[in-house]
């Protein structure tokens, strides 16, 4: 079996390298993750509370979108106390070029969120309990 399809195998690998490096780098989706974009009164505060908690732990966060004003992810955040360390940019660092945002984990409604969430959710509460 390949190795991170075993059970467990992201959130054990998510947990190590938060204690190896203290902080992970999370992708955020901005419409139909945080932003109600489609007006269908979604309020998204799960997932919100998730980004804030994760931010309190001293993960990055950064915020990815199509969304045409950045200007308007920026406050929105801003409003709704979303904290972030960018919006369109960040991830971890590499000692090269590469246009591929490198993230631990990306919180994204058409990318397993569910999974995401729960997985992170774990984390943070494991975390809190060892400190």
């Amino acid at each position: 079996m390949d190795e991170f399809l075993k059970p467990n195998s992201s959130y054990l690998r998510l947990l190590e390298e938060y204690k190896k490096y203290g902080s992970l780098a999370i992708g955020v989706d901005f419409d139909g993750t945080i932003h109600d974009y489609h007006k269908t009164g979604a309020t998204y505060e799960m997932v919100r509370q998730l980004v804030r908690d994760l931010y309190s732990i001293g993960c990055k966060i950064y915020i990815w979108t199509a969304y045409k004003d950045l200007n308007y992810v920026k406050h929105f955040c801003l409003e709704n106390k979303i904290p972030q360390n960018g919006i369109n940019e960040g991830g971890i660092p590499l000692p090269w070029e590469s246009k591929k945002p490198f993230f631990s984990a990306l919180l994204d409604d058409r990318a397993g969120l569910q999974q995401v969430y729960q997985e992170l959710d774990l984390l943070i509460k494991t975390i809190k309990n060892e400190n």
